[in-house]
């Protein structure tokens, strides 16, 4: 199987564009695997020779790449990747039963997707949003300090077909094939949209200078 015709001829225009992004092509390998996941819903086979010919380098060498960033994925993925962190905070703030939840209730574990394609659960690991423990992830925008209740709510909302709304990041949560192609590089208009930076986050910042804290007054302490 390989792409038809209008499909190949819009690869090409957009891996031009990328290719075009960097000094030596096969720097481009990452965002071109993302615009191939955006296609098909994951890196196919035919993602991957496209790939391979458009850098100049060999299926194997692109299999490889694909194969150790867990964003992309070698089978089909469901139209919304459900992720659940249970990394040491989020496990011991709730985070093992918030994925046990969840996974009563889609009927899937790890990597698995729901029978009609809507979801693919999985166990993520940190995803430096510890502050907002314990975290959920879905297609990578922020649902922070959830509960089972949530979190059940969430899947609930995506089983049938509403929009969601992430605790930080665009107005709504894009499908899996859409969000794969803004992490290749090409903006959806809707980067202004995120809420900032919030309380939590900021929260030793704010120590810091109640306490009249500074970088060099630490270097000095240290002795340096």
């Amino acid at each position: 199987m390989t792409y038809d015709e209008k499909t190949l001829a819009g690869l090409n225009k957009d891996a031009a564009e990328i290719i075009g992004r960097y000094p030596v092509k096969r720097s481009a390998l990452l965002p071109l695997l993302h615009l191939v996941q955006s296609i098909e819903g994951y890196v196919s086979p035919n993602g991957i020779a496209f790939c391979a010919q458009q850098v100049e380098l060999t299926s194997a060498e692109v299999s490889a790449v694909a194969t150790f960033y867990t964003q992309y994925k070698r089978r089909p993925n469901g139209e919304y990747a459900v992720g659940v962190c249970t990394n040491t905070l989020c496990a011991i703030m709730g985070g093992d039963e918030i994925y046990r939840t969840v996974s009563e209730r889609l009927g899937v574990g790890h990597d698995e997707t729901t029978p009609d394609g809507k979801v693919t659960l999985e166990r993520i690991e940190c995803n430096a949003a510890c502050d907002y423990a314990p975290v959920m992830m879905v297609n990578w925008e922020f649902f922070d300090d959830q509960t089972p209740q949530s979190a059940l709510k969430l899947v609930d909302d995506i089983l049938a077909g509403k929009d969601i709304t992430p605790t930080r990041g665009p107005d709504k949560v894009s499908n899996f094939k859409d969000t794969s192609r803004v992490l290749a590089g090409f903006s959806d208009g809707r980067a202004d949209q995120d809420q900032g930076i919030g309380a939590p986050s900021l929260a030793g910042l704010k120590v810091a200078k109640e306490q009249g804290w500074s970088e060099n007054q630490g270097r000095k302490e240290a002795g340096e």
